[in-house]
């Protein structure tokens, strides 16, 4: 399965010049909602997902995901696994399971998003999870930035990945974009203005 060829197909690898959520400004930026606004696609790439990790042997109970990005993503994997699905959302800043979800103690639980980075919400939902009693076995992503380690790939993690060394990352393939300081990067020199995704209908 050619993941990139399906965001491509999907305008969901967009090219330009983007501010990220963490300051820094890249040439390209994926929106997955872009292909997650398919059903037929959606459930496609979560299928291919859920083999990767049925083949692992892990034993899972549930799917949580990060609101706001990872829900359709999480959704998708958790009706290929045939498990329950709940979602962690902010307050106040801060991560928090509500709206009557219940981890009960001893549970498995593998937290999805949409697209890992660094992995830090990711990492906020586990902590919640696993705060309320459940057990964190696994993460899972339809696309991984590179950052973190994924089974299967030969990318090694970098310093800035969250996610614990012990504890896998499943994703169906690895994006790897330059990123720079705003400060040193080459399309600020060349004159282009960055633009946050999602202000220009992106």
């Amino acid at each position: 399965m050619n993941i990139e060829q399906i965001y491509k197909d999907a305008n969901a690898l967009l090219e330009g010049h983007f501010k990220l959520s963490s300051g820094n400004h890249s040439q390209f930026y994926l929106q997955s909602a872009k292909v997650l606004e398919d059903p037929k696609t959606a459930k496609l790439l979560a299928e291919e997902l859920a083999k990767q990790i049925k083949e692992s042997d892990i034993k899972v109970d549930a799917i949580c995901s990060p609101a706001l990005g990872g829900l359709i993503a999480g959704f998708a994997l958790a009706t290929a696994l045939d498990v329950r699905f709940i979602f962690a959302e902010r307050v106040d800043g801060d991560m928090t399971i509500r709206r009557g979800f219940e981890v009960k103690k001893g549970e498995n639980y593998i937290i999805c998003e949409d697209i890992i980075t660094t992995a830090g919400s990711a990492l906020e939902a586990a902590a919640q999870v696993e705060a309320d009693g459940g057990n964190v076995v696994a993460f899972a992503a339809l696309a991984n930035r590179g950052f973190c380690k994924r089974e299967g790939s030969n990318l090694e993690a970098k310093p800035n990945c969250k996610l614990p060394k012990e504890t896998k990352l499943f994703a169906l393939a690895d994006f790897t974009f330059e990123m720079y300081d705003p400060s040193e990067c080459p399309l600020c020199k060349d004159g282009s203005v960055a633009y946050k995704p999602g202000s220009r209908g992106n």
